[in-house]
């Protein structure tokens, strides 16, 4: 994503009312896929953590927002300081931002830019909730939201698109959130879920979705969402270059979904809908940092190649011993890896920016600095985040009670159930049976109601 960039005042920009209408419409598509992810999540789990996992994404919607204007922006799109983090006094409760200011360089408000980039704020604490399903205090699980968003995603936010940003100045390109989004979540999980540890049962009892239609629906609404995800991170549609990546978000997109049915097949016999739903996510996470430096082609490539390798990876959790609820990691760190660097070999040097990749001529330099990305990326939050979960696990403790885990954390933590099935008999009157008259009596025949 581009951050601002300093223009001369003879080229300075205008408001243009047809970018400023494309990003609040790509606004409002990322926001829509939080309950996506909710959906898709709360699917994924046994029906007693049904509505803990929908309210694990729903609450991010409420915190982030309100950090984000008292602080966050600043933080991670302020004036840089020390190439590490942001700070603008102007930005605090965004009170001291005209209603027609342009993000600098852009032909949009910096009201647009903050609300766009709030969105992803949001989400990226959000996608961490899926490694933690059945077993976590929702408490405990917003005061996490709340530190993690300040000490991890405001800076890496900063590191990765605000100007000045070590990252941003080195060249990892990053056009929606590779890095600063799903392999910091990814990591974030991993780091977590080493402290909390395993659910009660973990590779012994059955722990399939209990509603593969929902997971279908909240795949469905990712992927429509992503749209807004990927093409609004160029902020604006004069160029080409949003179109590309609309493009190669579903060609990607497509791609993973039949690799990882393809591996599926291979490996277990059978294409399931709980395969092509995870595929197409794991092809929308690999195209976000890549699909401004490709080609159509090269997002085949890179939607394949995903799919197959998150496929693998999915199954790490077994052989290693961590629980990953909802494969967070296999998903989402290993697609983000994937898809970062190989901007490294499919990059073209004709979209977003001249850097080519290995297989365009360009040698092992643009590889060389995804790594630096990736890899500082995911140390920082994996080591932060396993730091944050232990400090609140030694104080006012992360998992819920066994037994409480055990009969389902949906009835403990939000006094609910998400499906009530005390009407299940209809509406039908009672059936009735009759019973005779005891001997010697003329009494009208008795009736006993008869559940349905």
């Amino acid at each position: 994503m581009p951050p601002g960039i300093t223009t001369l005042a003879a080229d300075a920009p205008t408001l243009s009312a047809a970018n400023t209408g494309f990003m609040l419409i790509c606004s409002a598509l990322v926001m829509l896929m939080t309950p996506g992810l909710a959906f898709f999540y709360g699917g994924m789990v046994r029906v007693k953590s049904t509505l803990n996992m929908l309210m694990m994404s729903f609450i991010s919607l409420g915190i982030v927002t309100i950090l984000w204007v008292l602080y966050g922006f600043s933080l991670a799109f302020g004036t840089d300081i020390g190439s590490v983090i942001g700070w603008s006094s102007d930005y605090v409760g965004l009170s001291g931002i005209g209603i027609t200011q342009l993000w600098d360089g852009y032909t949009i408000p910096v009201y647009v830019f903050a609300v766009f980039q709030l969105m992803f704020a949001v989400i990226t604490p959000a996608l961490i909730s899926g490694a933690l399903a059945d077993r976590v205090k929702f408490t405990s699980w917003a005061l996490f939201i709340t530190l993690w968003v300040t000490v991890v995603y405001f800076p890496v936010a900063h590191w990765v698109w605000g100007a000045g940003g070590w990252l941003f100045e080195l060249g990892v390109i990053d056009f929606a959130g590779g890095t600063a989004v799903h392999i910091n979540a990814g990591a974030a999980a991993l780091g977590v879920i080493l402290v909390i540890g395993k659910r009660v049962g973990f590779k012994k009892d059955p722990m399939r979705p209990h509603s593969l239609p929902l997971v279908m629906l909240g795949a469905g609404l990712l992927w429509f969402g992503w749209f807004g995800f990927n093409a609004g991170s160029w902020l604006g549609n004069d160029d080409g270059v949003g179109a590309v990546m609309f493009v190669n978000t579903q060609v990607a997109t497509a791609a993973a979904m039949l690799a990882w049915l393809g591996y599926e097949k291979l490996r277990h016999g059978s294409f399931t809908t709980l395969g092509a739903a995870s595929g197409a996510v794991a092809g929308l996470v690999a195209i976000t940092p890549s699909g401004g430096a490709v080609s159509p082609l090269g997002a085949i490539a890179v939607g394949a190649i995903a799919g197959v390798l998150c496929a693998m990876a999915v199954g790490l959790k077994y052989k290693f011993g961590y629980d990953d609820s909802l494969d967070v990691v296999g998903v989402h760190l290993v697609g983000g890896v994937a898809g970062s660097l190989l901007v490294g070999f499919f990059a073209t040097g004709g979209v977003q920016s001249d850097a080519k990749g290995l297989f365009y001529g360009g040698g092992l330099d643009q590889l060389g600095k995804q790594a630096v990305g990736v890899f500082a990326v995911l140390a920082y939050s994996l080591v932060v985040s396993a730091v944050l979960a232990f400090i609140l696990d030694r104080t006012i403790g992360m998992r819920v009670d066994e037994d409480d885990e055990i009969s389902g954390i949906d009835q403990v933590e939000h006094a609910e159930t998400a499906y009530d099935f005390s009407g299940a008999g209809g509406g039908a009157a009672p059936r009735t049976t009759a019973s005779a008259p005891a001997p010697g009596t003329t009494a009208a025949p008795q009736t006993k109601k008869v559940d349905a």
